[in-house]
């Protein structure tokens, strides 16, 4: 999608003129998007892609805090097929999640219309499909919810608003790579990497002296990216919903699942510059281009592609920990962020969960704390609805690693509805990790090398630690988060490198309370689907 797209009119409709049209609190969004192959040439060849009403990437989502989402999802591939909004929380309603472990898919010629809210959130995220190795023929896309008028944000309204979507890429094909990986074969290194589908066509237009916002998503399949703007400045102002002190950067790692925003002022020389996404920690960078054309540019971009950072790893750790949460700007709420004072909060357990990457049974496996994680025929939350017995058992994996032979099974634990809880992410591979939780957002509030430790609580920010969906985890390392658990559901935390989660390198969070209420949670929809032992049950 390049960056004509999103001219100074689509701009002006963003941030007034759909304002003014709005007269209900919460007005109804109504979207039918119909799933097909198609042909497209990412890497300058032709491949088979997954098409969203014949766009790769798909289209862009746009709403606005707690618009209620109609989007009917009419499924014309050859296999079954699920989307799942990455980041955007579903309150009180894990039913629309879009994973397996909530959601049966949809058949092929069939549809599912999902009914959701984007509840007191505003920001940058994205969508993709969770089934199989779809992600990586397409069918994801950009997600952005603006905020209400009444709510200011802490900058000035940009003169323009970019989506950037970018990850790495296969020349293969998903049932090729989904082959693979069933074959018991981690996939071989990317191919290439994109920038709104393509690796150097991607425009987009300023104007010199204005501000344009850029909104980064990376929804590649395992690959850690930096984007950098040569000659330009990034000043970071959103972090998946939240809004951090802006600080200015030269460059900024995105990682695998991640989203960010950044103010860019076209205060350069007119001529046209390199945006730049490359990957990180990888032997062989791989790198594309697209083109920020002043438009009052004689110039063609020229030149060598500005260099950025390979595997400076205490580099991107540093990074990370310069970020912090804004106290006092507000976010889709009115009051300001920094009126939740988690660091006062005790939590009530702690869960660590170690990642590793064993053979089972002669293939290549991942598993959390010992488990390889393997959906079951019925999705979790039907089977706990129904009370279906054998699909899973609470509890199945422990609060620590214990060092035991690695197995399949279906991981799942359960959390008291509002406990506040501490979970650790505990590396010991070569490799950076990347996790996600459904359903929350939460406060990253401690990052370090080598093994965690209770001693590791000193280091942490009980201050201003930012706000996240999916959070990283550098090789030989440990990242902490603080998670107030008070989205009653069912939840995935997974690895958001997605052949890992393929593979079994998720769990399900049964966040749960005895007194049954629509005020935590609400009823199965009517239109639910239903599959494998659930078949036969009334809704």
């Amino acid at each position: 999608m390049s960056g004509k797209s999103f001219s100074n009119l689509l701009c002006g409709v963003l941030y007034s003129l759909f304002f003014c049209l709005v007269r209900a609190d919460n007005p109804y969004r109504f979207l039918t998007w119909t799933i097909t192959y198609g042909k497209i040439y990412p890497l300058g060849f032709p491949q088979q892609g997954i098409l969203i009403n014949g766009q790769f990437p798909g289209p862009r989502l746009l709403c606005m805090t707690n618009d209620n989402i109609i989007l009917n999802v009419v499924n014309k591939l050859d296999q079954p097929f699920l989307l799942t909004w990455n980041g955007i929380k579903q309150r009180k309603n894990s039913w629309q999640d879009g994973v397996l472990g909530t959601n049966c898919p949809i058949p092929p010629g069939g549809n599912y219309t999902y009914r959701f809210q984007p509840k007191d959130q505003i920001g940058t995220y994205s969508y993709f499909p969770s089934t199989g190795m779809h992600k990586a023929a397409g069918g994801f896309g950009g997600m952005i919810v603006v905020k209400r008028p009444f709510i200011p944000v802490p900058y000035p309204p940009p003169a323009g608003d970019n989506t950037v979507l970018i990850g790495d890429w296969y020349k293969y094909g998903h049932k090729t790579l989904q082959h693979f990986l069933d074959a018991g074969h981690a996939l071989p290194f990317p191919d290439g990497v994109l920038i709104n589908g393509q690796q150097h066509s991607s425009t987009f237009n300023v104007d010199q002296g204005k501000t344009y916002l850029f909104r980064i998503s990376n929804v590649g399949m395992q690959t850690s990216l930096n984007f950098r703007i040569q000659g330009h400045k990034l000043k970071l102002v959103e972090i998946e919903g939240a809004h951090p002190i802006q600080n200015v950067y030269d460059s900024l790692d995105v990682h695998v699942g991640q989203s960010i925003s950044v103010l860019v002022t076209s205060d350069q020389p007119p001529k046209d510059y390199y945006i730049v996404a490359s990957s990180r920690f990888t032997r062989r960078v791989l790198t594309a281009t697209a083109v920020l054309h002043y438009t009052n540019s004689h110039t063609r971009v020229s030149g060598p592609i500005p260099a950025g950072p390979t595997y400076q790893l205490v580099w991107s750790l540093n990074q990370a920990r310069s970020f912090r949460w804004n106290l006092t700007a507000s976010a889709a709420r009115p009051n300001p962020q920094g009126s939740f004072h988690y660091g006062q909060i005790v939590p009530s357990r702690t869960i660590v969960l170690s990642n590793s990457a064993p053979r089972i049974n002669g293939k290549q496996r991942y598993a959390v704390n010992g488990i390889s994680y393997v959906n079951p025929d019925t999705p979790l939350k039907l089977a706990d609805h129904f009370k279906i017995a054998g699909v899973f058992s609470l509890n199945s994996i422990q609060d620590f690693p214990s060092g035991n032979t690695a197995y399949l099974g279906t991981a799942v634990t359960s959390a008291a509805y509002h406990s506040f809880v501490e979970i650790v992410f505990q590396n010991n591979e070569d490799i950076l990790q990347s996790w996600h939780l459904d359903g929350y957002d939460f406060w990253v509030v401690g990052m370090g090398l080598g093994q965690w430790s209770r001693a590791s609580k000193r280091t942490y920010n009980l201050v201003d630690a930012p706000t996240r969906y999916t959070v990283q985890v550098y090789p030989h390392a440990w990242t902490a988060i603080y998670v107030s658990f008070d989205n009653e559901g069912m939840w995935n935390l997974r690895s958001a490198a997605w052949p890992r989660q393929y593979l079994g390198h998720q769990l399900y969070v049964r966040v749960w309370t005895p007194e049954r209420s629509l005020q935590n949670e609400y009823n199965i929809p009517t239109n639910a689907l239903v599959c494998g032992r659930a078949r036969g049950h009334h809704i």
